[in-house]
């Protein structure tokens, strides 16, 4: 089942009956409600929406990611289940006693497929007049190329290759978290999915908090952070169609925050089937847990194509 995501963006009075969520408009005073346990990601993005405590606990028991945003509009908090799988301690201990060589073979891992869904990414904004649209040819061979742990850093290799050529309509565009848009759109796209990978790293058991590369220790989302990373594409795909509509014109509106918000519900390829992302995105966090306890050997990444 796809878990909905809710977002508020106006005015309202959250709060909780019989395992509902009960949504009151307060400019309309309008009352709807959402079955809670129907409900993976809730955006709270006004400054006057009130949320009761009730409410906050039921959603937090069913793993529901919830995140606030500031007066900008941009997400600034996560708030995450604390105990979201049964066998959390067992894995836990896994997750604490894994070597260094196997950290670096999945971060290999994850930045192989990142390259590799970049390479496809690329590829599709490529000439309109090109029918068959092949993945980048040179990010495709980065790769390959990607050692245990990428000493190498093809991963910032990558990059600089990647976004010089993404928004050919930019000059000179950087990707910088603050810099002039559509940095602001990637931003918000990325905060999705890290709530929705974070959220799935909890449910199956994970320390988000954990890495396996990134090690900040101001960062109490490491993990969500290295897992989301073959994830991003498919934020920047989604931002490309916005540009493409929308030229450079590209202060935040409702339906660029609607197209992004249908992130985590558009069909990806992994393992050769085809799902919504967040049922992708808990099969990577399960076969992540399974690599740390010794069953597996690769984490399943979706596949751009």
């Amino acid at each position: 089942m796809i878990k909905r995501t809710l977002y508020f963006g106006n005015p309202a009075y959250l709060s909780t009956t019989l395992e509902q969520m009960v949504i009151k408009v307060v400019e309309t005073g309008e009352t709807k409600t959402a079955p809670i346990e129907d409900i993976g990601v809730v955006i709270l993005d006004n400054q006057q929406i009130t949320i009761t405590q009730a409410l906050m606990a039921k959603l937090l028991n069913n793993n529901v990611a919830l995140i606030t945003c500031d007066n900008t509009h941009h997400p600034t908090g996560l708030l995450l289940n604390l105990d979201g799988n049964t066998l959390q301690s067992r894995i836990f201990g896994a997750q604490l006693d894994a070597s260094e060589p196997l950290k670096k073979q999945l971060w290999q891992q994850t930045i192989m497929a990142k390259i590799s869904n970049q390479a496809a990414v690329l590829g599709m904004q490529a000439g309109s007049d090109n029918l068959f649209k092949q993945p980048d040819k040179l990010l495709t061979n980065m790769a390959k190329e990607v050692k245990s742990g990428d000493t190498d850093n093809m991963e910032a290799r990558a990059a600089g290759y990647y976004w010089k050529n993404l928004f050919p309509d930019f000059l000179n565009f950087s990707r910088d978290r603050y810099g002039e848009p559509p940095n602001n759109l990637l931003n918000y796209g990325y905060a999705i999915i890290r709530a929705v990978v974070a959220r799935s790293l909890v449910g199956s058991g994970l320390l988000p908090t954990l890495g396996i590369h990134h090690t900040n220790q101001y960062n109490a989302y490491c993990l969500a952070d290295d897992i989301m990373e073959p994830y991003r594409p498919y934020v920047d795909r989604v931002v490309c169609d916005i540009v493409g509509m929308n030229g450079q014109y590209l202060e935040m509106t409702p339906k660029m925050k609607e197209q992004l918000l249908k992130i985590p519900a558009m069909d990806v390829r992994i393992d050769d089937q085809r799902s919504p992302m967040m049922n992708a995105i808990q099969r990577t966090t399960a076969s992540l847990a399974k690599c740390y306890e010794g069953k597996l050997r690769k984490i399943l990444y979706p596949v751009i194509e």
